[in-house]
C-alpha cells in the first residue's frame, strides 16, 4: 500500500512537470515570452501542496537543464537557463518554494493559496529582473531598472494575476478530482 502512494505521488509529481512543459509551449513570443508557464508552476503547487508541487518545478528545469525542449519555444539545456530570461525560468522554482514555506505558516485554505501565489509571483518577478539585468549589461550594455520593468514585468502582471485566479479556481477541483486531499 505505501508502495502504491509513494509510485502516485511520483505520477503526479512528472505529470505536473510535463503541465509546465506543455504551458511553456503556449506563448506569445517576445523579448520575454508571455507563455503559461507560471500558470503550471501555480497549478502544481495549488493541487499538489508545496512539497510536491516543487518537486515538479525542480523535475521541469532539470528536465530543460539536461537539454529537452521545455522551456518556451521549444528551448532546452543550459544555454536557455543563461540567457536573459533564464532568471524567470529559476524563478518558477523560487516561486514553488515560497509557496511551500507560506503554505507551513498559513495553511492551505483558498485565501492562504492566494497570498503564497502573489508572494512567489513578486519571488519570480525580483529573481528574473535582476538576472535579466545583469546578463543584459553583460551583453548588450547597461540597461536601466525601469526599463527591464516595463519589458519584463509591467506587460505580464494582469495575465499573471488571471493565471493565477484561475490556477486557484482550478487547485481544489483538481485535488479532488486526483484524489488528493488538497496540498497533499
Amino acid at each position: 500500500m505505501e508502495n502504491s502512494r509513494k509510485i502516485r505521488k511520483l505520477t503526479y509529481v512528472a505529470l505536473f512537470a510535463v503541465v509546465m512543459a506543455v504551458c511553456a509551449q503556449i506563448m506569445i513570443p517576445g523579448p520575454v515570452p508571455f507563455t503559461m508557464q507560471t500558470f503550471g508552476v501555480f497549478i502544481a503547487v495549488g493541487v499538489l501542496g508545496g512539497q510536491l508541487g516543487s518537486a515538479a518545478v525542480f523535475l521541469y528545469l532539470l528536465m530543460g537543464a539536461v537539454g529537452l525542449p521545455v522551456f518556451a519555444g521549444m528551448k532546452g539545456g543550459l544555454g536557455a537557463l543563461a540567457g536573459v530570461t533564464g532568471g524567470y525560468i529559476f524563478g518558477f522554482l523560487a516561486s514553488a518554494l515560497v509557496m511551500w514555506g507560506l503554505e507551513k505558516l498559513l495553511g492551505r485554505k483558498p485565501w492562504a493559496l492566494a497570498v503564497s501565489m502573489a508572494a512567489g509571483l513578486l519571488t519570480c518577478y525580483a529573481l528574473g529582473t535582476g538576472w535579466f539585468l545583469l546578463v543584459y549589461t553583460r551583453n548588450a550594455g547597461a540597461i536601466g531598472l525601469w526599463a527591464v520593468l516595463l519589458k519584463c514585468v509591467i506587460p505580464y502582471i494582469i495575465p499573471d494575476l488571471l493565471k493565477a485566479a484561475l490556477a486557484l479556481a482550478l487547485s481544489s477541483r483538481l485535488s479532488a478530482a486526483l484524489k488528493l486531499p488538497a496540498g497533499k
